[in-house]
């Protein structure tokens, strides 16, 4: 088999390209952003046909492309029914799109795709990889009925902080993750529990329930619960490797792909998520109720960070802004896919505002 696999040289990137080069899946695309380095490096190893960069630079492959317009560009090019899309944000949108209207199955970790356009997307196209929704989907498989479903979140970097301390973190604070490396704005993302409200927004376009809670695990073993409606309750638990919901995703199932937990030396305890400490989970339920609005709090979410980095914004007016502009575009109703990307521009003139 071959795939295409958007976002490279991020850690789903390199993770999906570890399990290609264990079980020899061919890698027909690679697209990456500013770490031309690594890039460069992937494609000796690889030899992908067509390479896709943000910047323009000399690649050794037969295509080489850049930008946006280059990632849809290749889509329609390759031979690939399967696009692996590690993006990160608004930007992996359009490639979900036109991979699903190419009649592409897409291996999903760009979860803006669905927070944004979900209304929009057969999801029936989708294999999830983020490791809360493949645990969800695994759990699911049973044909039992379930009550609820329940994501599980570490709490990001400031979870054992004092509150009254929070919201003047620095950056060096905030991407100080106590589980694992991750890239700057997932970080981020973690720290002010937006990247959870994504994840339940994504579970209710991917399994149709609005029946979606979250809790904080701090040990990050445990990636999905599922209530049943004859009152068990079971949960996924796994190391925290992306290499097993990426081979299965790959089409790759009961291989050993990791070793199982040591349940011996499980740690296991579960927390509420606070709105005092994480402002922004205060609009769950509403969001539940307007998931149309998923682009208003991804379009602030991702403003705000871009103030906060540049100094303008503390991490505090992160949530503030998110909630302002929930506040005040609420009840918008998409009515197809141009209006996204209006309402998405207008959503970020209205955070550069405040």
């Amino acid at each position: 088999m071959k795939i295409a696999l958007l976002g490279s040289t991020g850690s789903i990137g390199t993770n999906t390209l570890e399990v290609c080069r264990r079980y020899g899946i061919e890698v027909e695309v690679l697209v990456a952003g500013n770490n031309i380095d690594l890039l460069a490096k992937q494609i000796e190893e690889f030899r992908p046909r067509i390479v896709v960069s943000a910047k323009r630079a000399n690649f050794d492959a037969p295509v080489v492309l850049h930008g946006q317009e280059g990632i849809l560009q290749a889509l329609t090019m390759c031979e690939s029914e399967l696009v692996v899309n590690a993006l990160v944000g608004f930007l992996g949108l359009r490639p979900t799109l036109k991979a699903i209207e190419l009649g592409k199955r897409v291996a999903l970790a760009n979860k803006e795709s669905l927070v944004v356009a979900g209304k929009f997307i057969d999801v029936s196209k989708l294999r999830p990889i983020d490791s809360e929704h493949f645990g969800l989907w695994y759990l699911l498989q049973s044909a039992r009925q379930p009550k609820r479903l329940i994501l599980t979140a570490s709490g990001g970097a400031l979870r054992d902080w004092e509150i009254e301390r929070i919201a003047h973190a620095s950056l060096q604070d905030v991407l100080n993750h106590p589980n694992w490396s991750m890239g700057t704005k997932i970080t981020i993302d973690s720290a002010t529990m937006v990247n959870k409200l994504f994840e339940v927004l994504e579970a209710y376009w991917l399994f149709e329930t609005k029946h979606i809670d979250a809790v904080i695990e701090p040990s990050s073993l445990v990636h999905g619960i599922v209530e049943f409606m004859d009152g068990s309750t079971t949960m996924h638990a796994s190391k925290t490797d992306m290499k097993l919901p990426i081979a299965y995703a790959l089409g790759i199932m009961d291989e050993p792909i990791l070793s199982n937990v040591d349940l011996l030396a499980m740690n296991i305890a579960f927390r509420a998520i606070d709105s005092e400490r994480y402002p922004v989970w205060q609009i769950k339920d509403a969001l539940l109720q307007h998931p149309d609005c998923g682009v208003v709090v991804n379009a602030a979410n991702e403003a705000a960070i871009e103030r906060f980095l540049k100094g303008s914004f503390t991490f505090g007016d992160i949530a503030q802004a998110i909630l302002q502009a929930f506040e005040r575009f609420e009840g918008r109703v998409v009515n197809d896919i141009e209006e996204i990307f209006a309402i998405d521009e207008e959503v970020r003139n209205y955070v550069k505002t405040l």
